[in-house]
């Protein structure tokens, strides 16, 4: 769950413990790691930075649900992550 953010320009966020532990818990690692540099950048820089415990945790879970369904970054469409139907 390495972050390739040799082509961000923006500033860089560490992926917490906590992250990394609920990605892990719900199979999701691989899943994290296909979406863009920039993606990953967002979604852990928007999450740690919510104040109150309560929101990192709306966050995170937010952040799990679209990359468990695919095809969704931040509640808006995202094509290139869609997942096959079955």
């Amino acid at each position: 769950m390495t972050m390739n953010n040799s082509k961000l320009k923006r500033e860089r966020h560490p992926m917490p413990d906590f992250v990394k532990t609920a990605l892990q818990s719900r199979g999701l690692g691989e899943a994290y790691a296909q979406r863009p540099a920039y993606q990953q950048n967002d979604y852990i820089g928007w999450i740690t930075q919510a104040k109150k415990p309560a929101t990192q945790e709306k966050r995170l879970k937010q952040m799990l649900d679209e990359l468990e369904v695919g095809g969704i970054y931040m509640k808006m469409p995202h094509p290139a992550s869609a997942k096959p139907r079955r």
